[in-house]
């Protein structure tokens, strides 16, 4: 896994990706520190943090698309699978570099709260459980990120999908307010969501008969779940939706109230998208 992790750390910055992250994270972080603590004179460090999350929908897929699109795309993929390092340590390795090279620029935010106590005083206990949050929160969009560029060959493809898809999970808020005005409406997206699942089986395991028996048992279930048990539909799609609000769980840590249920969340997320993309190496290092 070390030689992975320094393999893959070394190449961010033999180009210049690891450079621009580093270049914009540091001009944002800069200048909302600037305007917000230093001109405004406040003292809520983590404000800032919070504010640059939006910069992360831009930021992280750059970091995650080349993962192991690049492998796949240089064809050294399958020399990477043969190789005597296990799936585990592969993946562990990657997702590590990625996070380190996310890390990097934050060793400058992490000196901002230092900066602020000469002028008065500073909740730094406050201010680092924010920073410990927000690598927590970048280490769960990369992971996903890492699993989109595990599924195509094609950078740009991997990059586009991983904005889409966290752009949607910073969004998800609204549109959980939108979406769970009814009954109807939630058993309808579970409808289409059991019927893209039932796919992807089909897909997956080559049989059709598959797919089609988890569609049938699992349509009977839903639509017995919403004549019985309506309540509990709505309840099961407004949680469904709690959990993609990758976001959300952030701004309880920026507002104070810092949880460890939010911090086993981004690392449940982190760990569930590794497994998967450990899975799907896996598979193709048999087929």
């Amino acid at each position: 896994m070390t030689a992975i992790f320094k393999r893959e750390f070394r190449s961010y910055f033999t180009g210049m990706v690891g450079y621009a992250v580093a270049a914009v994270s540091l001009f944002f972080l800069g200048l909302y520190f600037t305007n917000r603590n230093l001109l405004y004179q406040s003292s809520d460090f983590a404000g800032v943090l919070y504010t640059t999350t939006l910069i992360l929908l831009f930021l992280l897929p750059a970091i995650s698309m080349r993962s192991f699109a690049e492998e796949r795309r240089a064809r050294t993929d399958q020399l990477l699978l043969t190789s005597p390092v296990s799936i585990p340590a592969i993946v562990a390795g990657k997702f590590l570099a990625q996070l380190a090279v996310f890390c990097v620029p934050l060793t400058a935010a992490a000196v901002m709260p230092l900066i602020l106590t000469a002028f008065g005083k500073v909740s730094l206990i406050s201010a680092y459980a924010a920073l410990l949050g927000y690598i927590l929160l970048g280490g769960a969009c990369l992971a996903v990120g890492t699993f989109i560029s595990c599924l195509t060959e094609n950078q740009i493809v991997a990059y586009l999908a991983s904005f889409v898809v966290l752009l949607i999970a910073y969004l998800m808020n609204g549109i959980k307010t939108m979406f769970t005005s009814g009954n109807i409406l939630a058993f309808v997206v579970f409808a289409l969501v059991l019927l893209a699942v039932s796919v992807a089986v089909g897909v997956l395991c080559k049989n059709i008969l598959a797919g089609a028996g988890v569609l049938a048992v699992g349509a009977a279930a839903l639509f017995a779940l919403f004549i019985l048990r309506p309540t509990w539909l709505l309840s099961a799609f407004d949680a469904v939706l709690t959990a993609l609000a990758l976001f959300a769980p952030y701004a309880e840590i920026v507002g104070g109230s810092f949880s460890l249920p939010v911090i086993l969340y981004y690392l449940s997320v982190i760990g569930v998208f590794l497994f998967f993309t450990g899975q799907t190496l896996e598979r193709r290092r048999w087929n």
